[in-house]
């Protein structure tokens, strides 16, 4: 692929000139991200605070309450309360789609939202995730230009199939994920009926001391279904609250969903010498290299009483973790766990962390913020400092931290240090040619031909280019079958070929090593 004229002078919100809208600093390209890098903070705050007051991605959704029941020993890769053999935990999810708008259909082509809340005994546990195992970017800069390439022009106010290519083609690592977007997962039949995943790496650290680093999977007990492309544009037009209909509906008549949580778990050592980077959310870890291990179910059993007190105003944040459970070198997962409690904290208010659906069940947390809007639970007349002599606790840890890991370097703006079978196209490749089969290469190509009506003609050249860099096979036959579609095709062509792929659903094996 030909590579993009580079523009320069974009400005930081001082005025000054930008050093990168591409990559955020880190140390060493491997490293930690730095608070210190105004611009990246300054471009996720503001962000945070575009809409109000639905969440910019991932308006539209729904959710329930359940429980998490621990049906296996992961004592020897974590000390968790949450994940104890024989634990039972209160649980909320969330359930969302990510681009559309509040009152966008839900079935529309794209990712879905898999936000889960842990009411842990040692404080809640927040993950927060989608039903692929990957994102679009690895890098947090380049999040917020992402969605906006997948929302309106400023102009018209309409979405537009050019921005989306022009934005993805330009970023090769998003290649991974649109084909997951594209393929059959991009329709799910229903919340029910797809898989969760945490897509981000996450450390685990047992009782000893020691360290794993994990990803979740959490695989749906009703099995994997799709709709096919006219299924879903048909419900649009009946019923733009079908996914919401349809779980509200199903815990009403008492069949709970649930799903298996399933963990990958890596060595410590083994991530300096993996060949993939562990750490980039566009990436897979393939089972064979790192099995499957049962942790427990979760059950979704309850109903909200209240949508918008108990849902809408949910505010999942990974910063939610507990002992036993850290972060990871990931570059989204680390600035995301600044900018989701800091959009809720826009959205909702200062002290949203205090609403009964966000309240921790721990007795008394003790913590030293004071005031904002709408402060209820305060702290009396004690002290707001720490270090204080008039005897309210504060915390005091020094030295190494148990849910950390190493890093050293200088400061850099730059992409992470490849590992040795690390590229953008590599793992979409494989999701083509070793999951997908005919039928499901055939749907494929259709679709994306069929995202391609109205891109102008620099970025559609470029399209074809990205799909022959993930399958040269696969980028043919979306050109050949674009330029037959543009011909002169028979209205009905559409509606005989989702016939005879069949109205039923198109259902899943969980055949992948990576899924």
């Amino acid at each position: 692929m030909a590579e993009p004229t580079t523009h320069t002078g974009s400005t930081t919100a001082g005025g000054a000139p930008a050093e990168s809208d591409r990559n955020s600093l880190s140390l060493g390209a491997n490293g930690p991200l730095l608070l210190h890098d105004t611009h990246l903070i300054d471009t996720l705050a503001h962000f945070n605070r575009e809409n109000v007051p639905e969440r910019k991605p991932h308006a539209k959704g729904a959710g329930a309450f359940g429980e998490f029941i621990v049906t296996g020993d992961v004592t020897a890769y974590t000390k968790a309360a949450v994940f104890a053999p024989g634990t039972t935990t209160r649980t909320l999810a969330r359930f969302s789609t990510v681009a559309g708008e509040l009152g966008s259909p839900d079935t529309w082509r794209d990712v879905r939202g898999f936000a889960l809340r842990f009411y842990s005994t040692e404080g809640n546990f927040d993950l927060v995730g989608n039903n692929t195992p990957v994102f679009f970017v690895r890098d947090p800069m380049k999040f917020p230009h992402f969605i906006h390439s997948q929302k309106r022009l400023p102009d018209s106010g309409l979405r537009d199939a050019t921005m989306q290519w022009d934005f993805w083609t330009l970023t090769p690592e998003s290649a991974h994920q649109v084909t997951y977007l594209m393929g059959d997962r991009g329709l799910p039949r229903s919340w029910r009926f797809m898989n969760g995943y945490g897509s981000h790496t996450y450390m685990w650290v047992n009782a000893a001391g020691e360290k794993h680093w994990v990803k979740y999977h959490f695989h749906s007990q009703q099995g994997v279904e799709n709709l096919t492309g006219d299924e879903a544009e048909q419900i649009a037009g009946a019923d733009a609250d079908f996914h919401r209909r349809d779980l509200f509906d199903a815990i009403g008549r008492g069949e709970f969903p649930s799903w298996k949580l399933s963990v990958q778990l890596m060595p410590y050592e083994d991530a300096k010498t993996y060949r993939y980077n562990p750490f980039d959310l566009t990436k897979v870890w393939p089972h064979s290299d790192y099995p499957l291990v049962e942790v427990g179910t979760l059950t979704l059993k309850e109903n909200p009483v209240n949508f918008f007190a108990q849902i809408e105003q949910a505010g999942f944040a990974p910063s939610n973790t507990v002992p036993g459970i850290g972060f990871s070198p990931d570059k989204m997962l680390l600035a995301r766990v600044f900018a989701y409690a800091d959009a809720h904290r826009a959205r909702i208010g200062t002290n949203f962390d205090q609403l009964p659906v966000n309240q921790p069940i721990v007795a008394k947390p003790n913590r030293y913020v004071a005031d904002g809007a709408m402060n209820y639970h305060h702290t009396g007349d004690q002290p707001t400092y720490a270090a204080n002599s008039f005897g309210r606790p504060w915390a005091d840890e020094q030295g190494a931290v148990p849910e950390g890991w190493e890093a050293d370097g200088e400061m850099v703006r730059q992409a992470y240090v490849l590992h040795a079978e690390d590229d953008d196209f590599g793992q979409a490749g494989l999701l083509v040619r070793e999951v997908f089969d005919d039928a499901a290469r055939d749907r494929f190509v259709k679709t994306v031909a069929g995202a391609l009506k109205g891109v102008q003609a620099d970025v559609l050249a470029r399209t074809f280019d990205y799909w022959r860099s993930v399958d040269q096979s696969i980028g043919d036959r979306i050109e050949a079958q674009h330029k037959a579609d543009a011909g002169a095709p028979n209205p009905g062509a559409e509606k005989d070929e989702a016939k005879a792929v069949g109205s039923n659903a198109i259902r899943e094996t969980n055949t992948f090593a990576a899924k």
